[in-house]
């Protein structure tokens, strides 16, 4: 028999400070911002009443905006920008909810006006961990001493090596390389590698490249259709799953939910649903399931949590 809601209320009682605690149909869940520990004790059963509302992790679109044009890139071109205030607020309200984590995005979330002071207040404001996703060429030193303190984890896209990450991005390979230096010393890093006919041959070196600079986690993103690309194609895929199969690198292989078809996956907390754990916020304020849905629901005065109850209302992918 697994111990009831009373046990849950007196584990939670012994937790130490620090780490936030989240309830759910899982067990309870432990979470250390500072160091990215999660503890989940699954023998706790916590009647539904009480399980936390919030999803796990949000993403956040801060703009659309973004210097580089990378022909498979998904978001949207539409001009538009989130203001740092209401993300604030709607963090605190998620946090408050029971929320683990935001990851800031784009576009490139560092033309976003104010993205230090955005990472700062969310740091001190909610017990959030913050995340973030960039091309890397805008992380000098000056800007990633000024983030050391507010962000625990950096996403650094780099879709192919050398001659390949050249032509698809249109920026110097070495200049990147050069940057992932300094963004070792803000936080820990990972690598976002879309996979495609014209990345997926470059894998060995990539990999390479990752574990030299230092990162800690190699993310693999099959390429997704959008109205000009088909996404990735069947052999592609193929070549991917081999090289799965075939390779063990010396750092943390992880894949994007919307590309894992056929590959190898580990569900962090059995019988969770999509709603519980992750949605995302594009540029103008709409809440969705995940970034690649075409239709979400505005937050407007009422909040963040009232816009996701919509959300759950509607059903689809919840």
């Amino acid at each position: 028999m697994r111990p009831s809601i009373d046990s849950a209320h007196a584990y939670a009682s012994r937790i130490p400070s620090g780490l936030k605690v989240r309830r759910t149909r899982a067990g309870v869940h432990l979470f250390d911002v500072a160091t990215g520990l999660n503890i989940l004790l699954d023998e706790v059963a916590v009647d539904p009443q009480e399980w936390d509302q919030a999803p796990r992790q949000v993403s956040i679109a801060l703009t659309n905006s973004c210097d580089l044009a990378c022909p498979y890139c998904y978001a949207p071109k539409l001009k538009a920008r989130l203001d740092a205030t209401r993300v604030v607020g709607w963090l605190r309200e998620f946090d408050d909810n029971g929320c683990l984590g935001v990851g800031f995005g784009g576009g490139e979330p560092m033309l976003f006006p104010g993205f230090v002071s955005l990472c700062s207040a969310v740091a001190s404001q909610t017990g959030l961990a913050v995340t973030f996703t960039t091309h890397g060429h805008r992380l000098t030193a000056g800007l990633c001493d000024e983030l050391r303190g507010s962000v625990q984890f950096v996403r650094v896209s780099m879709d192919g090596v050398g001659a390949t990450y050249e032509r698809l991005r249109g920026r110097p390979f070495a200049t990147l390389v050069d940057r992932l230096d300094d963004v070792r010393q803000v936080a820990p890093f990972g690598i976002n590698f879309v996979v495609n006919a014209e990345t997926v041959g470059d894998l060995d070196d990539a990999v390479e490249v990752a574990v030299k600079a230092g990162a800690s986690e190699f993310l693999l993103l099959p390429e997704q259709p959008t109205m000009q690309r088909a996404g990735i194609d069947e052999v592609t895929s193929t070549r991917l799953r081999e090289w799965v199969r075939d390779n063990h690198p010396p750092l943390r292989l992880t894949v994007s939910t919307a590309g894992a078809d056929g590959l190898p996956v580990c569900l962090p907390l059995t019988g969770e649903l999509p709603s519980e754990a992750y949605a995302h916020v594009d540029a103008q304020g709409v809440l969705k399931w995940s970034s690649y849905d075409s239709e979400g629901v505005a937050v407007d005065d009422d909040g963040l949590m009232a816009a996701l109850q919509v959300l759950r209302e509607r059903g689809g992918t919840a």
